[in-house]
């Protein structure tokens, strides 16, 4: 299970982010003049990318192995973030979300896939327990965050901190997500929980 645990806190600047930018997003969005129904089909487009993008990104992670794809999605978070800090029309804004989408269908498939590999069988459970845990415990910690840093940094500055807490996670997933191939089935016997 110490896999595990490594995956969830190589993700978690993401996880605490991912609540500190939806929650604002909505504002960031209204204030920059948005029409209600344009925030809702701008949420819809990214829903729709990453239910288009998660079958190929599970194949892809399949084919390469899931630490590229993860790595790669958390990557793509920082772009997508740093995006909203300098997006000023609908049409831009358009796009990061298309990105966005694309992002989460590769991190959902490859994490979760990653994080079934790393155990046996009959601790998948138990590991996805963990694992959603750490999800929770980012959206505790990341909304409230995402409210103060906005009011004190304002909606811009608030998405380039969050970009940048993206990278030590990416930086942290390089040195410990382990490799879903490396391990022999011995090993993840072997691991307490």
């Amino acid at each position: 299970m110490r896999h595990v645990v490594l995956v969830c806190v190589a993700i978690f600047p993401l996880l605490v982010c991912s609540g500190i930018v939806y929650t604002i997003l909505s504002l960031y969005m209204a204030d920059l003049g948005f029409k209600k129904s344009q925030i809702g089909l701008l949420y819809t487009v990214g829903a729709l990318a990453g239910a288009i993008a998660s079958p190929l990104f599970g194949r892809l992670a399949d084919r390469i192995g899931r630490k590229p794809v993860l790595l790669g999605a958390m990557s793509a978070f920082v772009l997508v973030f740093s995006g909203f800090a300098f997006v000023a029309k609908a049409e831009h804004m358009f796009l990061v979300m298309l990105l966005e989408g694309t992002a989460w269908g590769a991190m959902g498939t490859s994490a979760n896939a990653l994080v079934a590999d790393l155990v046996p069988q009959e601790k998948r459970g138990a590991a996805l327990g963990v694992y959603n845990t750490a999800w929770n415990l980012g959206w505790i910690i990341g909304p409230v965050t995402g409210g103060m840093l906005s009011d004190v940094f304002g909606f811009r500055k608030t998405f380039l901190l969050a970009a940048a807490f993206i990278v030590c996670g990416v930086l942290l997933g390089l040195g410990l997500l382990p490799s879903e191939k490396g391990l022999s089935t011995s090993e993840q016997a072997d691991e307490p929980f």
